[in-house]
């Protein structure tokens, strides 16, 4: 990268501006069809049609926001200067007479006067930040024009603009016969403003590297410098008894900038008295080790993203990364997601939080970490938001968590849609793990786990808590009370609408291992974590691999002649399957089919189960509703959204009511093995600018990755891959050859 923090386009081209949007083409833009004489005349286009450059659209059709000091963006290519930090400061001071909007220490600043642009600056207005923008260009040497606008739906309100280097873009076919001089020589320089709730404008984008020599005599000389008034001519000051958000830039030492190993950082600390608990926890050489994956990742993966996240002091806080398969992954398994915080919450050496799905083996798989200073309501929003933007700003259905009233106020922050759960194993761990004595009672944890596991109604469930907690004088707990209170949470008698693809285990004695269980343990150093954590991966991607070519290529064996277990031995994987056929198998022990009520096309069914072995066998009754119209079944177990398949109660529904086949809508594609999973990240559409070379790479990689993972798939696939890679390179070759 360039200087800037921001997602490559790849990461914005696949966005679309919000619907209530309209889009401006100002002067100067390559796509636009004619001149303007005047930057205040705009060409409104009307509905959603245009395509504007990718990263050149407002991303609000998702309400996403990203908040918070120092959230430092690093996407699609290696940070070339990883020794800047930046930070965005409040300052409350209001005794200065001088104070300016951007602040720079160190020199880092190219110019005089005006520090270059940086990813999270945000000014007053509009027009202070076009100003900024020319006065930084008239020092260095060039002009500026607005290539891009964007104001809201029936109303002249602007809502973003892009401002590029009048370099930028070239001649039109119609302007090619002109008798102006070239001047434009495809420049990418520019900046992209955003006007945020604060009704601040906010630096969203920069690209500092131009393509040409500056010019100061022709850049005096240009429309945008001769147009300064004398505010402009100043330095951007803000009134003096205004809040100023300060950005910084940092130059780090050339150890660790935390302060860790520094020969100063004693003295710095002393006299700066900076709190410790406010930035991540960190020891020698674990900033430059976190810096060398990351810069070796993005060398070899340019869809692999990470953030930090610096304090006002300039300290590290929170890290987050996310691989390209991950992202990928997301789209075919973002329905349920866990977060796992055993690490934090547990006080390892590392405060590390994974954000993990279910494959469809049924298997774990990482859909993100981060690294956190503390678990604060403030850090999980910023964490969440970090994860939320690198999925495109599409939450889970579910989300998985512990107890945690942070945790909890930071989801309904960010993910205000999604069904939050927590863990029933863990709340089944803390319960005992806070009875003391009674943990060791085999009579408590009887009757606690028929409570919590075999109620089958919300009444059952709250007579038989009531009677628990009085039987057992456990009634004066305050935590226990608490929990109770968050049952809607936990207890799967409340829990039948909510999907949870076998995330959470809803019978006794079953728990959910963690993605890093049997890695990371309560000393393990950050080094020693980063040393493992790629074979941890690769380990992970092939067992899936493997688990693949097994379904793919095996037929499971059979157990009953029910063709129910037929029909999904051919399109689920051999795990999932498996874990269907114990459905199937226990059919016969279902009886006594009763129907009780109808309405219409929807009828609904008693049916007893024998439960338990021997002479010790009980009786249960479930009820099934089953819609002839829609074919449509629910069964009072829930097994169909806890596990992501039918039931055997609501299987023998379906064999009663004649049905040979299950309906095609509980058959998920998320378990077929069948189903082609390309772990690229669609991240753009096929609209393509075609005067932006940044956008080529990024189409032409998303595009020859699928073939690559398309050719993987067996041996023919891979030399009908390859034949046409050779094809495609002679063809572009020969391109080449007209233009020498």
């Amino acid at each position: 990268m360039t200087g800037d923090a921001t997602f490559s386009s790849s990461d914005h081209q696949a966005l679309s501006p919000s619907p209530n949007l309209d889009i401006t083409i100002e002067e100067g833009s390559q796509n636009s069809e004619q001149l303007f004489e005047d930057d205040g005349h705009e060409l409104e286009m009307e509905g959603n049609g245009l395509e504007i450059e990718g990263n050149d659209v407002d991303i609000e059709s998702n309400g996403l926001e990203i908040e918070g000091n120092g959230l430092d963006i690093e996407s699609n290519g290696l940070q070339n200067d990883c020794d800047q930090m930046l930070e965005i400061e409040d300052n409350h001071e209001s005794n200065r007479d001088d104070t300016t909007a951007v602040a720079v220490e160190n020199g880092i600043s190219q110019g005089k006067d005006y520090p270059p642009p940086v990813v999270g600056m945000e000014f007053e207005s509009y027009d202070d930040a076009y100003n900024y923008y020319n006065c930084y260009a008239k020092e260095l040497g060039f002009a500026i024009r607005v290539k891009s606008s964007w104001t809201k739906r029936n109303s002249k309100e602007k809502r973003g603009a892009v401002l590029c280097c009048n370099c930028e873009g070239f001649k039109t076919i119609k302007e090619a016969n002109s008798r102006r001089k070239e001047t434009r020589t495809g420049c990418l320089a520019m900046i992209r403003l955003r006007l945020v709730e604060s009704n601040r404008w906010r630096v969203d984008e920069v690209k500092l590297e131009h393509n040409h020599l500056f010019d100061h005599e022709r850049a005096q000389n240009c429309k945008s410098h001769k147009k300064m008034d004398t505010v402009a001519k100043r330095k951007v000051e803000p009134t003096v008894d205004v809040e100023v958000q300060t950005i910084k830039l940092y130059r780090t030492p050339v150890v660790d900038p935390v302060g860790y190993g520094s020969s100063n950082s004693l003295e710095a600390e002393s006299s700066q008295n900076v709190d410790r608990s406010k930035r991540l926890k960190l020891k020698k050489g674990d900033y430059q080790i976190i810096c060398n994956y990351f810069s070796r990742i993005q060398l070899t993966n340019p869809n692999f993203v990470y953030l930090m996240d610096v304090n006002d002091e300039g300290y590290l806080r929170n890290v987050f990364w996310i691989e390209s398969r991950s992202r990928a992954a997301y789209g075919y398994f973002g329905d349920v997601v866990a977060v796992d915080t055993t690490c934090l919450s547990n006080k390892y050496e590392i405060s590390l939080v994974a954000f993990v799905g279910v494959n469809h083996h049924g298997q774990s798989i990482l859909l993100g970490c981060g690294l956190l200073v503390d678990d604060t309501f403030e850090t999980y929003v910023w964490l969440f938001r970090a994860w939320l933007t690198c999925m495109s700003g599409r939450p889970p259905q579910t989300i998985i968590t512990d107890q945690c009233r942070a945790m909890q106020g930071a989801i309904s922050e960010v993910f205000p849609r999604a069904h939050h759960r927590l863990h029933l194993s863990h709340v089944m761990r803390s319960i005992l793990e806070n009875l003391g004595e009674l943990q060791e009672s085999g009579v408590f944890q009887m009757i606690l786990n028929r409570t919590v596991y075999n109620s089958l109604k919300v009444d059952e469930f709250e007579m038989g808590w009531d009677d628990m907690i009085r039987r057992f004088g456990i009634a004066d707990q305050a935590w226990l009370r608490t929990l109770y209170e968050e049952r809607e949470r936990w207890a799967p008698v409340y829990l039948k609408d909510t999907f949870f693809a076998g995330m959470c285990t809803f019978q006794n004695g079953e728990s959910m291992s963690s993605y890093f269980d049997g890695y990371v343990h309560k000393q393990t150093t950050l080094k020693e974590f980063f040393e493992m954590y790629e074979l941890i991966l690769q380990k992970k991607h092939k067992k899936e691999a493997l688990d693949d070519l097994e379904s793919r290529d095996s037929s499971p064996m059979l157990k009953t002649r029910c063709y129910y277990e037929l029909q999904l031995s051919k399109l689920y994987t051999n795990e999932i399957f498996r874990r269907f056929q114990d459905e199937v198998v226990l059919m016969p022990s279902c009886f006594g089919v009763t129907q009780v009520h109808a309405s219409g096309p929807v009828a609904t069914y008693l049916i007893k189960e024998h439960e338990g072995e021997g002479d010790q066998r009980d009786i249960r009754t479930f009820e099934v509703m089953y819609d002839k119209a829609g074919m449509e079944i629910r069964c009072i177990c829930g097994c169909f959204n806890f596990n992501g398949y039918l039931c055997r109660h609501g299987l023998c529904i379906l064999n009663y009511n004649g049905l040979d086949e299950i309906p095609f809508h509980y058959i998920l594609s998320r378990w077929r093995k069948d189903f082609k999973r390309l772990y690229i990240p669609d991240l753009g559409s096929n609209n393509v600018d075609v005067s932006n070379p940044v956008q080529w790479f990024d189409h032409l990689y998303r595009r020859s990755m699928q073939v690559v993972e398309e050719g993987m798939i067996s041996q023919d696939h891979y030399m009908v891959a390859w034949q046409a890679f050779k094809e495609s390179l002679n063809k572009v070759r020969l391109v080449a050859d007209k233009h020498v």
